[in-house]
């Protein structure tokens, strides 16, 4: 990566996900963006006393490290954080953390409800109802000699923002994730709050992305830490290529998240029944979205398989060989969350409903990205429906836009084109939102996007549907996904 030249700027994105994380360099102009990878690292939770806790001080360690390498390098204008939502550390009075934060999947808040109907908390949070929602993790909590000694919550990439700069606050989008938020104003929802009864004062001020949190006390020469979209999925839908509002986007990864820009929430009861979401993101607008499961049912198969199968790319092939939908589940069904023998799962959901088994590894790679095409065709149906807004194109961004033969089926799905890419988009929107704040990037998401899409190094691909869209509706009435 070239250095920063007149009307450019160079800043460190750093992207944490549930298993890993990763510290960037990005250089930004007004024509073009470039990222460079200054250091990966593992997230490893770790079980201790009965629950599954986030190792918070390796993680901020390895942050640390990732950003002085990157500072050794260049000259840093900025530095931003993004991560996974819901999760949180607690601060005492004195601003030391008490204990270490718990991971989403610790079972503590299983059956945990809260006392305020799950009608009124969607019509005031718009958050689709999941256990581990930072609502539920509270209540789960409450009487426990933590969060009586608590005095402020911070989200994790708050929490790593306190530590690097002694500033204390809360930013938006993560915010949003919590079901604590008011969709509506974007202010604490201290009704809810009060309801269910968690103290409202461990909420800190809100901050919006391209706010300015302060100088980075561990990297030399003053470098400003500032608020990007720090739910990762805030900063990828921000980087979807678009060149008009019509678009659905996918952000494709071990996950999916499926869904609609929209400049206001969708708070209907039937959005609701439907499970879908209201999230903020960028410039007020709404990530309207539904998770879906992702490329988990595909990694997990190809992990059982070992060595005793071909590469992954070679499988890849071979499935694209295999007729369409003969073999079809549904991928959100619960029982293949969970870690273990996917393939024999896989073949036990189809038997158990009298349907066709899948006998090879290519038979199987094919059952699962055609049931990953019919769960986006569901969902992105639904969501135009529910909010009245219609797409034109999905853009398909994350890990899985690198995935040929799902981006051709999930044009083939819906009946609508498929742009693929960028692969990197959250690591890109946060740098783009970096770099606005510091007068290098347009000033409009649609500016930004516009950049992105002129930018020489981004490698973007078109899929145009193919075949009969009659035969995927058939499929998905075949296993209720009508």
């Amino acid at each position: 990566m070239t250095p920063a030249s007149p009307g450019s700027v160079v800043v460190a994105g750093v992207d944490l996900g549930a298993s890993g994380g990763r510290v960037l360099a990005a250089r930004v102009s007004s024509s073009d963006v470039a990222l460079h990878e200054v250091s990966r690292f593992p997230n490893e939770p770790v079980l201790a006393g009965g629950t599954l806790h986030w190792d918070i001080l390796r993680l901020y360690a390895s942050v640390v490290s990732g950003l002085r390498s990157a500072a050794s390098s260049f000259s840093l204008a900025g530095a931003g954080i993004d991560s996974w939502g819901c999760d949180y550390g607690l601060l005492d009075s004195a601003g030391t953390l008490v204990g270490n934060p718990v991971h989403y999947r610790d079972t503590r808040t299983s059956g945990v409800s809260v006392p305020v109907p799950a009608s009124a908390l969607y019509a005031a949070t718009g958050i689709q109802h999941l256990p581990f929602n930072t609502i539920y993790q509270l209540a789960s909590s409450l009487g426990t000699p933590a969060l009586s000694s608590a005095s402020t919550l911070l989200l994790i990439p708050d929490l790593l923002a306190y530590w690097l700069t002694g500033a204390v606050g809360a930013e938006v989008t993560n915010a949003s994730t919590t079901a604590l938020l008011d969709v509506s104003s974007r202010t604490w929802a201290v009704d809810v709050i009060e309801k269910a009864g968690i103290p409202a004062g461990l909420f800190p001020p809100l901050r919006q992305p391209g706010d300015v949190i302060g100088p980075v006390g561990v990297v030399s020469g003053g470098v400003p830490l500032i608020a990007v979209g720090s739910h990762d999925t805030a900063s990828a839908v921000a980087a979807v290529p678009a060149s008009s509002p019509a678009f659905a986007y996918i952000s494709s990864g071990t996950w999916s998240l499926a869904g609609l820009e929209l400049t206001a929430p969708v708070l209907t009861e039937e959005s609701r029944l439907a499970n879908f979401t209201n999230e903020a993101g960028i410039d007020g607008t709404v990530r309207y979205l539904r998770n879906v499961t992702g490329l988990w049912l595909l990694q997990e198969c190809v992990r059982c398989w070992g060595t005793a199968v071909e590469s992954l790319s070679s499988l890849l092939v071979s499935a694209a060989a295999v007729p369409a939908l003969r073999f079809v589940i549904d991928a959100d069904d619960p029982v293949f969350l969970p870690p273990g023998d996917m393939p024999g799962r896989i073949a036990s959901w189809l038997s158990d409903r009298g349907l066709p088994v899948p006998s090879s590894p290519p038979e199987i790679v094919r059952c699962i990205l055609d049931s990953l095409a019919l769960a986006y065709r569901r969902a992105l149906l639904a969501a135009q429906s529910l909010s009245g807004r219609h797409a034109d194109v999905v853009h398909v961004v994350g890990g899985g836009s690198k995935n040929e033969l799902l981006c051709q089926l999930t044009a083939d799905a819906l009946g609508l084109p498929v742009v693929a890419g960028p692969a990197e988009a959250t690591a890109l929107g946060n740098v783009l939102v970096q770099a606005r704040a510091l007068g290098a990037a347009p000033g409009s998401l649609d500016g930004m996007r516009a950049l992105l899409r002129s930018s020489g190094g981004l490698s973007l691909r078109s899929y145009s549907p193919d075949g009969d869209v009659g035969v995927w509706e058939a499929a998905a009435l075949r296993v209720g996904l009508d």
